[in-house]
């Protein structure tokens, strides 16, 4: 059974041999919900590479003591995949950097498309952006990442294009592309940026402008998936199927 892990602030001092305490809502997540015991194996980890390991040695009503094996220090991969997400209505959007982060990608960039029928407007894109950096935290839990993806802020189409200048390649989903993905020999380092538009498709015009900037579209295929899919199997078919 793989240890469950679980984010604590402030682990460079952690070293083999001490003892490490876990509180607040991560230590009442594993003692009420978990139900974890003394003795039993855990993972700590601060979201930017750091993982610690070790077992429960003492439970302390909502915090825990735990007794570190081993400390590692995970570097980011040589090959950094990014989701640049457009807002979608419902939860689509919520699904798609979800399923992206425990596919692995590096970070996640929200975008306000076009085509977006979910804005975030005013105050809407503090709260948009906390929102999201706390469903890629818990996704990053629950596949057990030592990394966080960090989440952005909020991007119109014409930011979004300087943003995109920083990196190595740029690859815009769009059903009407010639070129499929599968088809592609993605480079083994640099930044990639993987650009998932709305419900209703990227707009013509946004389309000219990734283009005129140097983006590469590409399709998944033809069966049309929706954007809470699009971006899942982009990642997997990148992550997985090692392109």
């Amino acid at each position: 059974m793989v240890e469950p892990l679980f984010h604590k602030d402030n682990l460079k001092e952690a070293a083999i041999g001490a003892q490490v305490e876990l509180s607040g809502p991560e230590a009442k997540h594993a003692i009420t919900v978990r139900r974890m015991r003394v003795g039993e194996a855990i993972q700590l980890s601060d979201g930017s590479g750091l993982r610690v390991k070790g077992t429960i040695q003492e439970l302390k009503g909502t915090s825990l003591m735990v007794l570190v094996s081993e400390v590692i220090t995970e570097p980011l991969p040589a090959r950094q995949l990014f989701l640049v997400q457009a807002l979608a209505k419902g939860d689509r959007d919520e699904l798609a950097i979800q399923a992206a982060t425990e596919l692995g990608v590096t970070g996640v960039i929200p975008w306000q498309a076009a085509r977006s029928i979910s804005r975030w407007d005013g105050v809407k894109q503090a709260k948009g952006q906390e929102r999201w950096q706390l469903i890629v935290n818990e996704a990053s839990k629950q596949s057990l990442r030592a990394h966080n993806p960090k989440v952005q802020g909020i991007l119109d189409t014409k930011g979004l294009i300087r943003a995109l200048a920083d990196f190595d390649l740029v690859l815009v989903l769009d059903i009407s592309a010639s070129k499929l993905l599968s088809s592609l020999e993605l480079p083994a380092q640099g930044k990639i940026a993987l650009v998932v538009g709305p419900e209703g498709g990227i707009d013509a015009s946004e389309l000219e402008l990734f283009v005129s900037s140097g983006a590469e579209l590409i399709s998944l295929g033809a069966n049309v998936l929706r954007t809470s899919t699009a971006g899942m199997a982009a990642v997997a078919a990148i992550t997985l199927g090692n392109l």
